[in-house]
């Protein structure tokens, strides 16, 4: 039947060590248990973060936003917002850390080199301000009167 989730149909099969030829039932499934094939017409569904053209998941965004209770509504666009936003954040870092551990010859960035990002950047510094940075040291100073 067409509601079915499994489609039979009969091939000849031969038996590598007779010469009979007998009918064997192939079965073609879905792979999932009780739910039908899609219609070859309808498309795949589309993330949202797809949609919005950013890496960061939009959909899990949304979900710590409503489970975390700090607006009793969240719009549809607040997720989107806020996955781009980290992503420019998390590029910047990471394209800055890059040119540090490039600069000292290093092929991975360490922890060492997201300190020296951050705290060489004037923006990045005042938004990690009280952010400490685990095995990241101090940035190079040698006071003037010294």
């Amino acid at each position: 039947p067409f509601w079915s989730s499994t489609s039979t149909t009969t091939h000849l099969v031969s038996h590598p060590h007779t010469t009979k030829m007998t009918a064997k039932k192939a079965t073609k499934s879905t792979g999932r248990q009780g739910r039908t094939a899609q219609p070859t017409g309808e498309e795949k569904s589309t993330t949202r973060s797809a949609r919005a053209g950013v890496s960061f998941p939009v959909g899990r965004l949304a979900r710590y936003l409503r489970e975390g209770r700090y607006a009793e509504r969240v719009g549809a666009g607040a997720p989107v917002y806020l996955a781009a936003v980290l992503e420019y954040l998390c590029a910047e870092i990471l394209e800055l850390s890059g040119n540090a551990a490039r600069d000292n010859k290093k092929v991975r960035i360490i922890p060492r080199h997201i300190q020296l990002a951050i705290r060489n950047d004037e923006e990045l510094s005042q938004l990690l301000s009280d952010v400490v940075i685990v095995s990241g040291g101090v940035l190079p100073n040698i006071h003037a009167s010294l």
